[in-house]
């Protein structure tokens, strides 16, 4: 592809043994002679079979064929030294004074069988030398325990960068949604009024909309911490694939210029999927509003709530990559979608099992943090067990607000890193699939003659 933006602009890749078509080098099994293929003799026609071999040949009375045996008065030729000629040396596989069979030459074991990789120049081995991996993930397509382990790497080996750049997004977020809970949810008024059947319209309405109005500014300020979190963490994973370290503020310095366009990224598809929920909806609503068969109406309404549901996830997995592409191609709104539907196109499966193992990994950890603080803060409020199962309208305390706060902090500090980290690497190993990143990412790292040797094999998963 030569449209390919971002890290990797792949064209067509260098032949596997780095030289040119037509250029001499060691022959292949193709350029030996084959078992009915004899070599060809002196004057021989150089059209025939076996012409390619040199006119220089031994005496009659030195040589013989490989499987054949000495003449009267002749001397057993000497065996080759080690590491050259056609097998694995004297006593080699396949039998005879040169080893393995016809077809299969090299060095200490040779190549093996025909079109096979049963060994190579220089030693016997069993494959492809490994990947470079000059940072957290090796540089070919990855399996599905790579992306998560690189994700983890990423946190572990950049700690300082990662958690703190977490710990301020967890601990801002968390602080405007317990003052809105200590301070509104628990304010005695809004909560008598919510609860009382008494409570006249006007009352009600006055109340929920103090309620939604604190609501939003928790939702607007976790919304800004999760994009610039994203932001930032975007840039320190993808200098991480490379082995670099990057400060917060050099992270910032780099991504400053596409937070605008991952706000109005995040709004088109928060819109999109608000539409799409609407629209599945609509006809249900129509029906009943039109004062029409209210079991019809209901039934249109929950199979449009259905079908618009399912449609919504799956517009949200094909648009998932569309944030590091916008972030590390330095796309528009709309191409970062194109591109992000095009990497995910017949990897719908694979790309929403990836991302649903790490939600749920990742909600395992954090709850394994905040439970604990949970209880500690029921005890220590002296509210008991209540303020475990306290629902939003009840009164709980600040003690209980605080403790458990701390404990919502930890556990989105950790879990944090963990999703934007493998939404980074799945991205990166898509493109790696599917446009060669992984040549562009070595040459970025210094790294030499990476995709020079047979490839190895590529995960399924």
């Amino acid at each position: 592809m030569t449209d390919t933006p971002g890290w990797a602009s792949p064209g067509s890749a260098p032949s596997p043994d780095g030289r040119e078509p037509g250029a001499s080098g060691p022959a292949g099994p193709a350029d030996r002679p084959g078992p009915a293929e004899p070599a060809a003799q002196p004057g021989s026609d150089p059209q025939a079979p076996g012409a390619k071999w040199s006119d220089q040949q031994p005496p009659p009375g030195q040589w013989s064929a490989p499987t054949g045996a000495p003449g009267p008065g002749q001397a057993p030729p000497p065996p080759p030294p080690p590491g050259t000629g056609w097998g694995g040396g004297p006593g080699g596989p396949g039998g005879g004074p040169y080893g393995g069979p016809p077809g299969g030459y090299g060095g200490h074991g040779g190549y093996g069988a025909p079109g096979g990789h049963g060994g190579a120049w220089g030693g016997g081995w069993g494959g492809p030398p490994p990947a470079a991996k000059p940072g957290v993930i090796p540089l070919r397509p990855l399996g599905v325990g790579e992306i998560l382990d690189g994700a983890v790497s990423t946190m572990r080996t950049y700690w300082r960068t990662v958690l703190g750049i977490s710990l301020t997004v967890a601990v801002v977020t968390q602080l405007g949604l317990i003052l809105l809970q200590g301070l509104l949810l628990n304010d005695s008024e809004t909560a008598d009024v919510l609860n009382d059947p008494g409570s006249s319209g006007s009352e009600v309405l006055r109340a929920l909309g103090a309620l939604m109005a604190g609501t939003a500014v928790v939702v607007v300020i976790s919304v800004v911490g999760s994009i610039v979190a994203t932001a930032l963490l975007t840039t320190v994973t993808s200098r991480a694939v490379l082995g670099r370290p990057v400060s917060t503020g050099e992270a910032w310095r780099d991504a400053r210029p596409q937070v605008p366009k991952l706000f109005g990224l995040l709004l088109l598809l928060g819109v999109i999927s608000a539409g799409v929920v609407f629209g599945g909806a609509l006809p249900g609503i129509l029906v009943l509003a039109l004062g029409g068969n209210e079991g019809a109406g209901i039934a249109l309404l929950a199979l449009g709530m259905l079908a618009a549901l399912v449609v919504a996830i799956w517009l949200t997995v094909r648009f998932s990559l569309a944030s590091p592409a916008l972030m590390l191609e330095r796309q528009s709104i709309v191409k970062s979608m194109s591109r992000s539907a095009k990497l995910v196109r017949g990897s719908w499966w694979r790309v929403v099992g990836i991302q649903l193992l790490a939600g749920i990994i990742a909600n395992i950890v954090s709850s394994l943090v905040v439970i604990p603080f949970t209880l500690i803060a029921a005890a220590v409020s002296g509210e008991g067990m209540t303020s475990f199962f306290t629902t939003g309208t009840q009164n709980a305390g600040w003690t209980f607000l605080v403790i458990s706060g701390i404990g919502s902090v930890i556990g989105a500090t950790v879990t944090l890193p963990i999703n934007a980290g493998v939404t980074v690497l799945l991205y990166i190993d898509q493109r790696i699939r599917r446009e060669g990143l992984d040549i562009e990412l070595a040459r970025a790292a210094g790294v030499q003659e990476h995709g020079a040797g047979v490839p190895g094999p590529v995960p399924g998963s």
